[in-house]
């Protein structure tokens, strides 16, 4: 059967909960209906922008930009100040409602989510139409507006959603991708970032179409499996399932807010390191192994992103998470600056359980990597975590 997959995002999330909170105070100005944006404040002008209206944007408001930039393109642009215990409140009530129409949601950031609605099709006269009742509910009860897009796989719906909003449904559908995603700009496919936008133009990749049709070889030249990975996208393939959030539950994982950002992979290898090394001493102290690790990288741009790697073998040493964490990492950085690294682990299983080995995953180097993480673990635990530190770490 075919996949039905939904992606919601909330229009301008951070600035629409703002909004609602300001006239609940009886504040008659709409921060939706005025140039305005959130971030910062508009005493001392510093920061980034987090959101914008829909006549912000009208001025070449970018998310991500200096608050003094966005002054001088709109000198009457009004800032407020973001509330981020407001926005953990709304989207919580957010995914609490969703979960009334289908509890298959897998929430990909604090205001956008995923929805498995393939068992559930059935009961609406379309998909279309479950997606208006969804979005016009979420309305209703919440006060503020959604994009949904619909299609067979989480890419697809992901690229619909960012079509013309606010407060709309889109389709994407595969045999839509010629008309629909083609002749947009690359920039802006998903996953292409300005690093990777570069290499595209030097390559004379103009259009999602342009990338499309390039030749996978090449692009991989380029850009190693990220290449790969967008023309993949470009040509609407993505077999990713919609991961539900109690399975989310049952993950062990670890990451860090950087003190300043990172630009390089040799500052970066240390930190995934330290990760892996308290991911792994967890999962030992629960017992367990995962057969399914991910990496999370935050820009300094505040977009999050995220790669995952199903394991034949289920793993908890600290070189295993360590080694499959790089790999992640190299597959989906952008070179764009590091704000935070994450290290995910999920899919886990007792680490007495017996596992089906893969000729190509045994390393002969295991039980050594067992026994040294055992060794360690019992200096940490009598004489304290930094009794012991890898020399790469100091």
């Amino acid at each position: 059967m075919e996949r039905t997959i939904f992606h919601i995002d909330v229009n301008s999330a951070f600035l629409s909960w703002s909004a609602i909170e300001k006239l609940k105070s009886e504040d008659s100005i709409d921060l939706r209906k005025i140039p305005s944006i959130i971030g910062g404040n508009q005493a001392n002008r510093h920061g980034i922008v987090l959101a914008k209206s829909i006549p912000a944007k009208a001025y070449q408001i970018e998310t991500g930009e200096p608050i003094s930039n966005a002054i001088k393109k709109c000198p009457n642009l009004i800032i407020e100040a973001p509330n981020h215990q407001l926005y953990k409140d709304y989207s919580t009530r957010l995914m609490q409602l969703l979960y009334t129409f289908n509890p298959d949601i897998e929430q990909a950031s604090i205001d956008e989510c995923y929805m498995d609605f393939t068992s559930l099709l059935h009961q609406y006269p379309s998909a279309i139409n479950a997606a208006e009742i969804i979005k016009d509910t979420v309305f209703e009860k919440l006060g503020f507006t959604v994009n949904i897009g619909i299609s067979t796989n989480k890419l697809l719906a992901k690229m619909a959603s960012d079509f013309k909003k606010p407060n709309l449904v889109h389709t994407l559908y595969p045999e839509e991708i010629p008309a629909k995603l083609w002749p947009l700009p690359v920039k802006e496919l998903y996953m292409v970032g300005k690093s990777t936008l570069t290499t595209l133009q030097k390559l004379e990749i103009q259009t999602i179409g342009d990338l499309a049709e390039s030749n996978v070889t090449l692009l991989s030249s380029h850009l190693k499996s990220h290449g790969r990975l967008i023309w993949e996208y470009a040509n609407g393939i993505d077999e990713t399932p919609v991961n539900t959030q109690s399975a989310e539950l049952k993950g062990i994982g670890n990451s860090t807010t950087l003190p300043k950002d990172i630009e390089t992979y040799q500052e970066v290898k240390p930190i995934l390191l330290n990760l892996a090394e308290k991911v792994g001493k967890r999962l030992r102290d629960r017992k367990q192994s995962a057969c399914m690790i991910s990496v999370e990288i935050k820009y300094n741009t505040f977009i999050s992103v995220s790669h995952q790697m199903q394991l034949t073998v289920p793993v908890n040493t600290n070189q295993d998470i360590y080694q499959k964490s790089c790999i992640l990492f190299n597959e989906l950085w952008d070179g764009i600056p590091i704000r935070l690294l994450g290290i995910r682990t999920s899919k886990l299983v007792s680490e007495s359980e017996p596992t089906q080995l893969n000729l190509f995953e045994i390393n002969s180097n295991s039980q050594k990597n067992k026994n040294l993480d055992k060794a360690l673990d019992e200096i940490r635990t009598r004489y304290g975590k930094n009794s012991i530190i890898r020399g790469s770490q100091l």
